[in-house]
């Protein structure tokens, strides 16, 4: 039991968690609980108990490496736990700081009395795990607050800090001064007051008015359709926090059991946590040491005050650090602040930023005109046009006026970062930083290493993104890196099947409904079908010819059609409008594209648009793989849910392609290979993956 201190201070005995880093209630934490409770209840001694964490938090909850598993035979419960402190006679007050979440919630909620540090923070996360809380947060939790709070909170997965938490009933107060000195007091005082504790599961009067109405519970499904899709567990939270407020609490607790474990076992909750642990991996650089030396950032440059560039600085403004942004033409410097300012602005009026915040952050970004402005910051991102020449000429540029140190980035998206770096006298400062627009929302960061790209400055670089608030993840040079070489398959084979008999607006319609933010049509009219336009013609003399993609797409740039920033792409848009419309002139022009081509229009169905879509983009990844330009397949998993919004409820797309089965997407790739090509043929990894009868998280 040394995992659970115990002492007594006068009557009261002070239980204490002590399992770093976070308080996790495994196995072993559970066990020592139970027992420094029973014993606690039997020392005649001892009149009240108080609950405590050693370390930064009162307890972030369950243990995630368990679920699923069977815990050690004996072993109690969290149920169990719970269920001794609120039955017994003797009151038991949580002292809570830093962190109550999940099941360090739940176990809080199972105490008579709550008191909180002023900077706690408390929540129910556990559907962003794809599950529900399992140990009595859905049926406690109502009772205490009401049923609409507790919707709100259990559904959003959200933290809320000690004074919304009193001010929705979770906690009774909260601390002046030492927590744990409030909680012995608050514990002295519920001993001598007498008669039974108040118990949690017994209160009735919040949750009573909910009690009954049926309609209160659909429309708060109905509200939350939209965050909701895809995902089955909040829904199953709404279906529990309903039977809290029409069964008693033994019911609704066996009613939570049940629910929790069937969706522990389910592809969601296997998924969610897959990408939970894959976020905490992909800081993990086998041959760059923990200990190795990270530049601090203290000031940056960003080349260029386009969309991508503002956005950059804004990341920079928002984590405190000042940005001075450089852009030759004076008219296109103000153009751009000025976009920041607006996206400022709407932020602020939509009541996230406050207009004190907006300023402060404005304050730190500087416009510049020439490069010796530059001299003196720790980084430098380069945002200009997808051009070579441009970017070489920029990083010779850099190289002269910066100082020695500083680390010399691109946002390129294709293009190889040895070559940019070459134009310099410092390659091992130069490194890649693609960012995915919008730049200020989009949260990865995909980190490209050249072939002389230091340790010093991938170390630096990794730390940057979470500096900065992004997922940064580490990937080689090839044309397009991880994500957007395994986005070209997916591009290609939608541009492909609408010349086989598909329309763009239903391959759009399958991708959406398998989760998806949007489709690929719906995207390129988002990011600008210029852009593509100009690589494909950059690149257009070098291509082999079985490289073949459709012409559509540079049809439709060639009529002035570049997207949503012209109202025209694939799709039309009223103005002020992003709801894309199908347009007949679009179909004619892809049904005249197949006549042209010899194709004979056929049906295309929802699984076909699939398996042509997802399987080839799969078979790419597994190519990256297996040339080293990604360490783990769970990276490329965080790549495309961070940067391409592929459903975290599916993992990404290689737990996703594991949950399939690779032997049935290799045999796909096999009949696509005979069907269309070499561009198809499967990815030696993937053979053999298959063939063994396993899958990706087996490497």
């Amino acid at each position: 039991m040394a995992n659970v201190g115990y002492e007594k201070r006068g009557s009261v005995a002070i239980l204490t968690m002590d399992n770093p880093p976070v308080n996790g209630l495994g196995a072993a934490l559970r066990t020592g609980i139970a027992e420094r409770v029973a014993e606690a209840q039997a020392d005649p001694e001892v009149e009240a108990i108080v609950i405590a964490g050693a370390g930064r938090m009162f307890s972030a909850g369950a243990d995630i490496r368990e679920f699923g598993g069977e815990p050690p035979a004996g072993t109690p419960s969290l149920n169990d736990v719970i269920s001794m402190m609120e039955d017994g006679d003797k009151p038991v007050v949580a002292a809570i700081h830093g962190v109550s979440a999940g099941g360090g919630l739940e176990l809080a909620l199972g105490c008579h009395h709550r008191i909180a540090d002023g900077a706690t923070r408390i929540g129910l996360p556990e559907v962003t795990l794809g599950i529900i809380p399992g140990a009595g947060g859905t049926q406690r939790l109502p009772r205490l607050t009401g049923a609409e709070a507790a919707l709100d909170l259990i559904t959003s997965g959200r933290l809320i800090p000690a004074a919304k938490a009193q001010a929705a009933g979770i906690i009774d107060a909260v601390a002046e001064g030492e927590v744990l000195d409030a909680a012995i007091a608050a514990a002295e005082k519920l001993a001598a007051a007498g008669g039974p504790p108040r118990r949690a599961g017994a209160v009735e009067d919040r949750i009573a008015p909910a009690r009954g109405n049926t309609q209160l519970f659909a429309d708060f499904r109905k509200g939350m359709a939209k965050a909701a899709r895809g995902f089955n567990a909040p829904y199953v939270a709404v279906d529990l926090v309903e039977a809290a407020a029409n069964l008693p609490l033994a019911e609704g607790l066996a009613k939570e059991r049940a629910a929790f474990q069937e969706l522990v076992a389910a592809t969601e909750s296997k998924a969610l946590r897959h990408v939970f642990f894959a976020e905490r991996e992909v800081a993990k650089i086998p041959d760059v040491p923990k200990d190795t030396p990270v530049k601090r950032i203290e000031t940056a440059g960003i080349i260029g005050c386009g969309t991508m560039g503002g956005g950059i600085a804004m990341n920079f403004a928002n984590a405190g650090i000042p940005v001075r942004v450089l852009e030759t033409e004076p008219e296109a410097l103000q153009r751009g602040l000025d976009i920041v300012r607006g996206n400022y602005a709407r932020t602020v009026s939509r009541g996230r930023l406050s207009q004190e915040d907006m300023d402060k952050r404005l304050a730190l970004i500087e416009g510049i005109g020439d490069y010796e402005g530059l001299a003196d910051v720790d980084v430098v991102i380069e945002a200009v046009f997808e051009e070579m020449d441009v970017k070489k000429e920029v990083f010779a540029a850099l190289d002269r006026a910066c100082k020695p140190g500083a680390i010399l980035a691109t946002n390129t998206s294709t293009l190889d970062v040895d070559e940019i770096a070459a134009a310099t006298s410092r390659p091992g400062s130069v490194i890649g930083t693609h960012f995915f627009s919008p730049a200020n929302i989009m949260r990865l960061m995909e980190n490209v290493r050249g072939a002389e790209s230091s340790k010093e400055t991938i170390a630096s670089t990794m730390a940057l993104s979470k500096t900065i608030g992004k997922v940064g993840v580490l990937v080689g040079v090839c044309d397009g890196f991880t994500g957007n070489r395994m986005l070209h398959q997916y591009t290609r084979e939608a541009g492909f099947l609408i010349e086989e008999g598909a329309l763009p607006h239903q391959v759009d319609k399958v991708l959406y409904d398998f989760g998806m933010p949007m489709g690929p049509f719906a995207m390129g009219d988002l990011a600008g079908l210029d852009v593509g336009w100009r690589i494909r013609k950059g690149k257009a003399a070098t291509r082999p010819n079985h490289l073949r993609y459709s012409p559509i797409a540079d049809r439709i740039c060639e009529m002035g059609r570049f997207g949503q920033k012209t109202r025209a792409g694939w799709y039309l848009y009223e103005e002020g409008s992003r709801v894309p419309v199908p347009d007949p002139e679009i179909e004619k022009l892809v049904v005249e594209t197949s006549k042209e081509l010899g194709i004979e229009r056929r049906e295309i169905g929802e699984q076909e648009i699939i398996e042509r879509c997802f399987y080839p983009l799969v078979n790419e990844g597994a190519k990256i793989l297996e040339e080293g330009l990604a360490l783990r397949a769970s990276d490329i998993d965080v790549i495309w849910i961070h940067g391409y919004g592929f459903p975290r409820y599916r993992g990404g797309p290689m737990f996703w392609a594991d949950s399939v089965g690779l032997g049935p997407i290799h045999e796909a790739m096999e009949r696509f290979h005979a069907e269309h090509g070499e561009v198809m043929a499967p990815a030696p990894l993937l053979a053999r993956l298959a063939g063994e009868g396993k899958g990706f998280g087996d490497l």
